[in-house]
C-alpha cells in the first residue's frame, strides 16, 4: 500500500480550513462567483503541482489568493474578453489591490462578511438566498443541497445560477451594509441562517426527522456570525440553535420515530451545548437589544433547566412569549403560546386561544395547529373532536416520523361513546 503523500494531505487540510475563506476574497478580487470558483480551483491545482516540488509556504491562503487571482487573468486573457492587463484592473480592482490585504486576518474576515450579506441580498428570492448561501459559504455541493430539501439537483443548479446572474445584472454590491441599513439586512441573514437549521431540525418533508448536516451547517454559520459581527440576535440565533440541537439525540427513538419534548430522556440531551446556549442568551438579554431569537431562546433555556417536566416553568414561559408577541406578532407564536398556557392552565385555556386563532382564518392549513388541538382534545376527553383534529393534522403531514406519531396517537384513541363524551370522561 503505498504511503500517504503528506503535501497532499496537506493541501487537503488547507482546502478544508480555508478555501470559503480563499473564495471570499477572490469574488472580491474578481467581481464574479463563477470566476472566482473556477479561480480557486485553479489555484489548488496549482498547489498540488508546485507545492511538493518548492514546499508548502509560510501563508498557504495569501499564495493561494495570489494563484488564482492570476490564474484569472490569464484565462480572461487567453478567452480575450479584455484588450489588455489594465483593462482587466479598471473594470475589477485588480491592478490596485494591495498584497497585505490577502494576509491581514480582518480584511479575510470582512470579505466572508460580505459574502454573507451579498448571498443574503433582499433583491434575491428567499429560495436562492439559501442555497446560495449554502453553496458559496458553506461550500456544500448543488447535490447535497438539493438532496437535503428534496429538490431535483437542476432545479437547485438553476437556482443558484439566476441568483448569481441577479447579483450581477442588478449590480447587487459586495459590501456589508452601512450601519443605517444593518438592522433590516441582518434580519434577513438571519433568517436564511434560521431556515436553514429548521430545515435540518425539522425537516419539512422525507422519510428522517432530521437532517443533522443542515442543522450542523447552520450552527457553524451562527458562530460565523457571531465573530463577526456579534450583534445580540446574531447571538439569540446561535443560542436558540444550540438549545434546540442539544436535545436531538433524544427526540427519536431508535426506529426513528418522532419523542415529544415531555418524553424525552433528558439525560442524552448535551450539557454543553445547553450551557454555551444559556450563556449567549444572558449575554443578549443583558445587551438591552435582544429581539425575537433571544426571547425564544430564553424560552429554550427554561425548557433546558428543567430537570423533568414536571419542573419547567410554564408561568415564565407565557411571560416570554407575551413579550415575543409584542416584538413579533405573529399567528405561529400565538399557537405556540396558547399550548404553553394549556400546560399552565389547563386544556381548555389553551383551546380557546387556538380556536380563536383559526376563527381569525389563520393557520387552517398548519400541521402543528391541528396536531395541538388533537392533543388538547384528547386530554379533555373529547374523543371525536380528537380524532377529527388528529385526522386532519396527518393530512397536513408530508415528514413520516411525524405522520407515523400521529397515526399512532390517532390509534390509541378509545371512543367513549356520546354520553360519556357528554359527562366529560377523561
Amino acid at each position: 500500500m503505498p504511503a500517504t503523500d503528506p503535501v497532499h494531505d496537506v493541501v487537503s487540510g488547507v482546502y478544508l480550513s480555508e478555501s470559503r475563506r480563499v473564495l471570499a476574497t477572490l469574488i472580491r478580487l474578481l467581481g464574479d462567483f463563477d470566476v472566482a470558483e473556477e479561480a480557486l480551483h485553479d489555484a489548488f491545482r496549482a498547489a498540488l503541482e508546485q507545492w511538493p516540488r518548492d514546499g508548502v509556504p509560510s501563508n498557504p491562503r495569501a499564495w493561494l489568493v495570489s494563484a488564482g487571482r492570476f490564474k484569472a487573468i490569464d484565462a480572461a486573457r487567453r478567452r480575450k474578453r479584455f484588450d489588455s492587463l489594465d483593462e482587466i484592473g479598471e473594470d475589477t480592482d485588480l491592478g490596485a489591490v494591495d498584497p497585505v490585504e490577502w494576509t491581514d486576518e480582518e480584511s479575510v474576515e470582512d470579505d466572508r462578511l460580505r459574502l454573507i450579506f451579498t448571498c443574503c441580498h433582499p433583491a434575491l428570492a428567499p429560495d436562492a438566498q439559501v442555497a446560495l448561501t449554502l453553496r458559496e459559504v458553506c461550500g456544500l455541493t448543488t447535490e447535497e443541497i438539493a438532496r437535503a430539501f428534496i429538490t431535483p439537483a437542476p432545479t437547485l443548479a438553476q437556482r443558484i445560477v439566476r441568483a448569481k446572474a441577479k447579483i450581477r445584472e442588478a449590480r447587487i454590491p459586495y459590501q456589508v451594509p452601512t450601519p443605517a441599513e444593518l438592522p433590516a439586512r441582518l434580519e434577513t441573514v438571519l433568517r436564511v441562517v434560521y431556515l436553514v437549521f429548521n430545515e435540518g431540525y425539522a425537516a419539512s418533508s422525507g422519510s428522517v426527522l432530521t437532517r443533522e448536516e443542515l442543522s450542523s451547517e447552520a450552527i457553524r454559520l451562527g458562530r460565523l456570525l457571531v465573530d463577526l459581527l456579534p450583534e445580540p440576535e446574531a447571538l439569540g440565533l446561535l443560542a436558540l440553535m444550540l438549545l434546540h440541537e442539544s436535545r436531538r439525540l433524544a427526540r427519536t427513538s431508535e426506529s426513528g420515530d418522532v419523542v415529544l419534548l415531555e418524553d424525552q430522556d433528558r439525560s442524552r440531551w448535551n450539557r454543553e451545548q445547553i450551557d454555551e446556549g444559556s450563556r449567549l442568551v444572558e449575554r443578549a438579554l443583558t445587551s438591552g437589544r435582544s429581539g425575537p431569537y433571544a426571547l425564544q431562546a430564553a424560552i429554550a433555556a427554561v425548557h433546558a433547566d428543567a430537570g423533568t417536566p414536571g419542573e419547567t416553568d410554564w408561568d415564565e414561559i407565557v411571560g416570554l412569549y407575551d413579550l415575543l408577541l409584542l416584538r413579533d406578532p405573529s399567528p405561529v407564536i400565538e399557537l405556540n403560546r396558547a399550548v404553553a398556557v394549556a400546560m399552565r392552565d389547563g386544556p381548555a385555556a389553551g383551546l380557546s386561544l387556538i380556536d380563536g386563532i383559526l376563527a381569525r382564518g389563520e393557520l387552517r392549513d398548519y400541521r402543528p395547529t391541528h396536531a395541538a388541538r388533537a392533543e388538547l382534545f384528547r386530554r379533555l376527553g373529547k374523543t371525536r373532536d380528537a380524532r377529527s383534529a388528529y385526522e386532519r393534522a396527518i393530512a397536513l403531514t408530508k415528514q413520516e416520523p411525524e405522520r407515523r406519531y400521529l397515526q399512532r396517537r390517532l390509534a390509541e384513541l378509545k371512543d367513549p361513546g356520546p354520553s360519556a363524551e357528554r359527562r366529560g370522561a377523561v
